[in-house]
């Protein structure tokens, strides 16, 4: 059973490393969360190293850029790492024509590699940041055009493996929800970001140039996504801090309150094992 904390300070000696996930933990897409920013900081100021590991297609200077513009300092982590650069080498190792799905904002992902996004028909691979409006779509609007990519067996690379984020009080779909349908279709698909070995692999290894090495057993992950944030940390081996406040809320959350008997089943059906728990970071 998981162990409730009041506050970070409280586990913090215990570790030496923190990945940290940033949206739903450090944001919502919307405004930075203060208290949670603080909290890393003030582990840094203690000695541990944070590095941001975070499912965001986009390669690590523009999610810098963004959560700066929403209020998360700079104090509050040494790197980030983010599924864009995990992913830029899949991206890189398959087709030059791709068939490319999502917003304007994500084509930073294929900036410097020999790629050209095509119509469907040119296409010999799929690439995917996102959805093309993720405020007014769904993965189901997509079926029609990933049935004629899968009925191809088109390769399709997933550059965000989240199901789901916050976006202020609304849950908005990302990358992996199409990559699910793909999958459903009978089309194959390559992920390296959460939960995926790739990604914990470069962040152990930018924590790694921070401050030299250290026992994974001083490691600790953070983190509100089931599917991606704690099995992935969990497949590595590491203690989990899980942050009951984000996507997953409403199945054990009423009236502002968490009730626990409902956050132990849940993490049973999941068979999830963090070792601690708090609401939000702080």
């Amino acid at each position: 059973m998981a162990e409730r904390i009041r506050s970070f300070a409280e586990i913090a000696g215990r570790y030496d490393v923190v990945l940290c996930d940033v949206w739903g933990v450090l944001h919502n897409g919307v405004e930075a969360f203060a208290a949670a920013s603080e909290a890393l900081a003030a582990a840094r100021a203690a000695g541990l190293t944070v590095v941001l590991i975070t499912n965001s297609p986009r390669p690590y200077p523009g999610v810098k850029v963004q959560i700066r513009g929403l209020g998360v300092p700079d104090e509050a982590y040494d790197r980030i790492v983010t599924s864009g650069d995990v992913t830029r080498a899949l991206i890189a190792e398959g087709p030059r024509k791709i068939r490319f799905i999502g917003a304007d904002r994500d084509y930073p992902l294929l900036d410097g590699l020999d790629v050209t996004p095509v119509d469907m028909e040119a296409a010999e691979a799929v690439v995917c940041a996102g959805l093309r409006d993720d405020e007014a779509e769904t993965a189901e609007d997509y079926r029609t055009e990933l049935a004629a990519l899968a009925a191809r067996g088109l390769p399709f690379v997933c550059a965000n493996p989240d199901l789901v984020v916050e976006r202020g009080h609304r849950l908005i779909p990302c990358a992996g929800a199409i990559a699910a349908l793909y999958e459903e279709l009978g089309g194959r698909t390559a992920i390296a970001g959460k939960p995926h070995r790739p990604i914990y692999e470069k962040s152990i290894a930018e924590a790694r140039e921070v401050r030299g090495d250290f026992d994974l057993a001083r490691v600790i992950a953070v983190g509100d996504g089931m599917p991606t944030d704690v099995r992935g940390a969990e497949a590595l081996g590491l203690d989990v801090l899980y942050i009951s406040g984000g996507i997953h809320a409403r199945e054990y959350v009423e009236a502002g309150r968490t009730d626990e008997a409902r956050l132990d089943a849940f993490l049973s059906r999941e068979g999830a094992h963090p070792k601690w728990w708090m609401p939000r970071l702080q």
